[in-house]
């Protein structure tokens, strides 16, 4: 019964793959698809199970090692593990003696997790009803990134499987610490065999899966840059309050410096958290009048009341209305709070004075802005105003990115989308971050983005899902993402 009700649902999925080619138009490799889904599916399962997490130190070498072996299954030809001063990358190369030559950016490490917060484990990538989008894979990197890297590797085991010639060849660069700001992708990227295998290549792009529940995709041109770090607050560094904690009564004649961390916290930002307020900061690039129409076009488009459902909220940055609240999402830099840990946060109280209080930050980028001068500017700033002694503790972090609407990734990937009967928007960047400028930077310079179909969410919260098979006729299932990445790669050969 379950294989009729894939194949069926595969069938629809594919119906809906409308282009001016022929019928036929790499039928093989689709009846290849189909006949692979359960073991593709089961590749990302265990996939998700070998769990690696830089922040936790939990997983390594044994995540790249099984990075370079999921590699060679799919067809490259080497694979190789490469050691940096933090965690282990995989450089792959896959020589089909093609004209073209694609790069692909992976990452295999993710977000932590509390077993506690989910209701299904999140190493177990349990298929579930998640209703109405369907059956759906429930666990720690479905969709940020393994479930949309998997369909990308099946696509390669599709075509192999179907006995047809890759139509391009393709460079792999794969990293360890996407998840704590990818602090050494340029001693992976940027290694001599590296950077000659990417410098022959089209572009960069990352597995993703990009529809939203109403089937829309956007093509995003860029990325916020990002720095995360943490500010630590110590009697130690301070000279004032104590350097262990003690009991609170004595806060009456001793400082704090759980208090001195406040009020730090405070400087960098407007009363309402909304303006940077750090001094000599990087100024950010306006939008373009290019940028402003793409987004007007995306807002009037995109639903604004299923985005405040998404993110749980009732209200925007001063209420701002729809379009201008997605103008300042693309055009302003922040500053965020992940957490403030301090003294004690068990059950019940505990009457003490902390020595330490620490907060951890990320600080968004946008153009024009480079991370380096953003982390002097808030040095220096803590040190005018009095808070020198706090530690400031740069974890990660890179530049902003952008590529052209006219490099030939991007045109590959609007055609592509558009032989599904996907007019997709074109969006000036990402608010979130990836490390793109290790390629689109110096010495490379190269095109780069996402690519993919299909639907998830949840990424770095609980009950991270990727879709299976998709309920909703706008979203395609996970053959019908594999068969994007299929058409993908051979409308970047053309």
């Amino acid at each position: 019964m379950r294989t009729k009700l894939l194949l069926s649902l595969t069938a629809i999925a594919l119906a809906t793959y409308k282009c001016g080619a022929a019928e036929n138009d790499h039928a093989e490799i689709k009846t290849e698809i189909t006949k692979r889904h359960d073991e593709a599916v089961k590749r990302l399962q265990d996939w998700i199970g070998q769990v690696s997490i830089a922040a936790e130190n939990r997983g390594y070498p044994e995540g790249a090692d099984y990075m370079a072996k999921l590699a060679r299954d799919a067809g490259f030809q080497q694979a190789t593990v490469i050691n940096t001063d933090g965690k282990p990358g995989v450089f792959a190369t896959l020589d089909a003696g093609a004209a073209k030559t694609v790069g692909l950016y992976f990452m295999y490490d993710v977000k932590q997790f509390d077993p506690a917060e989910w209701t299904s484990p999140p190493t177990e990538a349990r298929l579930v009803d998640k209703p109405p989008l369907g059956k759906a894979i429930i666990g720690r990197g479905a969709v940020n990134q393994k479930g949309p890297e998997a369909a990308f590797l099946a696509a390669l085991h599709a075509i192999r499987g179907a006995n047809k010639k890759m139509p391009v060849n393709l460079v792999m660069v794969a990293e360890g610490e996407e998840e704590i700001g990818s602090p050494h992708i340029k001693q992976l990227a940027h290694r001599p065999e590296v950077r000659e295998g990417l410098s022959k290549c089209v572009g960069v792009f990352m597995p993703s899966a990009t529809q939203d529940l109403d089937g829309i995709v956007t093509v995003n041109l860029g990325s916020k840059g990002v720095i995360e770090l943490e500010l630590v607050s110590s009697g130690e560094k301070w000279g004032r309050g104590p350097a262990k904690d003690i009991h609170s009564s004595l806060k009456a004649m001793i400082d704090s410096p759980a208090w001195h961390l406040i009020h730090a916290l405070d400087t960098l930002v407007s009363p309402d958290g909304n303006e940077i307020k750090i001094d000599n900061y990087p100024k950010p690039r306006p939008l373009s009048a290019e940028e402003k129409a793409m987004i007007a076009k995306v807002s009037q488009v995109r639903s604004e009341a299923q985005a405040k459902k998404q993110y749980s909220v009732q209200h925007f940055i001063n209420d701002l209305p729809w379009q201008q609240a997605n103008e300042r999402l693309e055009s302003q830099p922040t500053v965020n709070i992940e957490g403030l840990v301090g003294g004690y946060t068990g059950p019940g109280g505990k009457t003490i004075l902390p020595h330490r209080a620490v907060a951890k930050i990320d600080m968004r980028l946008v153009p024009d802005m480079k991370a380096a001068d953003a982390l002097a500017a808030l040095k220096a700033h803590l040190a005018k105003r009095g808070f020198g002694d706090i530690e400031v503790n740069m974890t990660g972090g890179y530049d902003p990115t952008s590529t052209s609407k006219d490099s030939a990734l991007i045109k590959a990937q609007v055609a592509t989308y558009k032989g599904f009967g996907i007019d997709a928007l074109l969006w000036p960047r990402n608010a979130g971050s990836y490390p793109g400028y290790a390629f689109t930077g110096e010495p490379l310079k190269l095109a780069a983005g996402h690519f993919g179909l299909g639907h998830g969410s949840g990424a770095h919260a609980p009950d991270e899902y990727y879709v299976i098979e998709s309920a909703n006729p706008k979203i395609q299932s996970f053959d019908g993402a594999v068969v994007s990445f299929v058409e993908y790669l051979y409308e970047l050969a053309k």
